[in-house]
């Protein structure tokens, strides 16, 4: 399945994994938000993707910023690919703004079984499932690592924010809510109930995370719905809520989704945004990560390579420094790193996970002298090219150490540069980059031309 669980990249510094986005820092007013395909259901990431579920949460929440802009502000500024969108730093106000036109959902569960009060909202005896409230309600909840129902009140008396703030969410929300049910309306939609989140810039309130989205809301077919509100099939992540609920082993909903629920979520996720959007959802034929990198490289927020140099000690900074003075000629990102195979040996399994799923293509130079382990070490277990250019003091030390850089153990292929402007070039000619060969090969003809030239010249004297 051509799904995207995570995109790896050493330019990128994540500063957030949630259940479903990963937040990436681009400076510090502007964040990168990457919606994958990960699932996640009471308060867990299931171990399964469900294909085109990023891209269709990413183009509705785009959709609904740009829609509700005359209500408050957002965080969006562009949409970088289906997956990815540029937003403005935000300070996050940590409570979601629940919002419930129909006792559904977990309101509906907790009803049933004798709960009257939800988020300081009393409701009344004798109410059905999926019934409708005379005017839509508000149950908002903490985000903590479980979330919480609280009311209005504990909001302001725990700190989560000012009354002047919750109030000011409170009225949006209840906007918004009424915006989306009217334009969903229009679309043989029912918005049953969702989520709104906020945060401050600059002191103002603007809305952030997603809206309207199949994961965020419930929606119902409205044709459906009016025939029988009790049997309708739901448009939204519900379908994969109850089915875990459904499928309960010993008292413990599954955290695996057989293969017909992940094609049927999947459809209906590829279904609510062709209605909410009015246009075809066209899936990507090329493998995510390659149209990622493409898209990331045309908006210059990576570069098109990278190489690594992974010193032993600090004590060859110096050497890995000559390294690096000859890799920054030709705009490839370099990144320089401390990580010692016999000493602590145990990051090597966190620090080349990025390197072996990065987007875009890399190489890494190791640079350690004396009983070389790093190069073996991540020879072994990375899988992009690597180098070793291990420094020497003089050439005793190169005799008696260079062994232990040229043999290698079975099955890690490492190669050994002595000279280091000719590793960084090895390095970068790994990388097989159409731009670099361009260069190289007008290298390569200046020598050439520089040679010929030189016999001329001689010749004449």
């Amino acid at each position: 399945m051509n799904c995207l669980k995570s995109i790896y990249s050493p330019q990128l510094k994540v500063i957030h994994k949630g259940k479903v986005r990963d937040s990436i820092r681009v400076d510090e007013k502007t964040r990168m938000i990457v919606v994958t395909d990960r699932i996640s259901s009471f308060d867990s990431v299931l171990n399964n993707l469900i294909p085109n579920k990023g891209a269709v949460l990413n183009s509705i929440t785009n959709y609904w910023f740009e829609k509700t802009q005359n209500i408050v502000d957002n965080h969006f500024i562009k949409a970088v690919d289906p997956n990815i969108s540029l937003v403005k730093e935000a300070e996050p106000i940590k409570v979601e703004m629940v919002v419930r036109g129909y006792l559904t959902g977990s309101m509906w569960r907790g009803y049933k079984n004798g709960k009257r009060e939800f988020s300081g909202v009393k409701t009344v005896d004798g109410l059905t499932q999926n019934q409708k409230f005379p005017s839509p309600i508000l149950t908002p909840t903490t985000k903590e690592k479980h979330d919480r129902e609280i009311t209005p009140e504990d909001i302001v008396k725990e700190g989560w924010t000012t009354k002047g703030i919750y109030d000011k969410m409170a009225d949006i929300s209840l906007k918004l809510f009424e915006l989306g049910t009217d334009d969903l309306a229009e679309k043989g939609i029912i918005l049953m109930d969702t989520k709104y989140e906020f945060g401050l810039i600059d002191g103002e309130v603007i809305l952030i995370d997603e809206i309207h989205t199949p994961d965020s809301s419930r929606f119902w077919d409205k044709e459906a719905f009016e025939k029988d509100p009790t049997k309708v099939d739901s448009m939204d992540k519900e379908y994969i809520r109850q089915w875990l609920l459904n499928n309960k082993v010993d008292g413990e909903v599954p955290d695996i989704l057989p293969d017909d629920v992940i094609k049927t979520a999947s459809q209906k996720y590829v279904d609510i945004y062709q209605r909410i959007l009015g246009e075809k959802f066209i899936e990507c034929k090329l493998p995510l990560n390659t149209r990622i990198y493409n898209r990331l490289l045309g908006a210059e927020l990576i570069k098109d390579g990278y190489v690594i140099i992974i010193m032993g000690s600090p004590a060859d900074l110096g050497h890995c420094k000559k390294i690096k003075s000859h890799l920054d000629k030709y705009n490839v990102f370099v990144d320089m790193r401390v990580c010692s195979a016999h000493k602590n040996g145990e990051r090597l399994p966190e620090i080349t996970e990025v390197y072996n799923n990065s987007i875009e293509p890399g190489c890494v130079i190791a640079v350690a002298g004396r009983s070389n382990g790093l190069g073996g070490a991540l020879a072994a277990n990375l899988a992009i090219p690597m180098i070793n250019c291990p420094p020497f003091k003089d050439k005793i030390d190169m005799m008696l150490n260079l062994n232990s850089s040229l043999m290698m153990p079975s099955n890690t292929p490492a190669s050994t540069v002595i000279d280091v402007s000719s590793a960084a070039l090895a390095a970068l000619r790994s990388l097989n980059l159409q731009r670099l060969k361009e260069v190289f090969r007008k290298e390569i003809a200046d020598v050439k031309q520089g040679l010929i030239e030189a016999d001329e010249e001689i010749r004449k004297g």
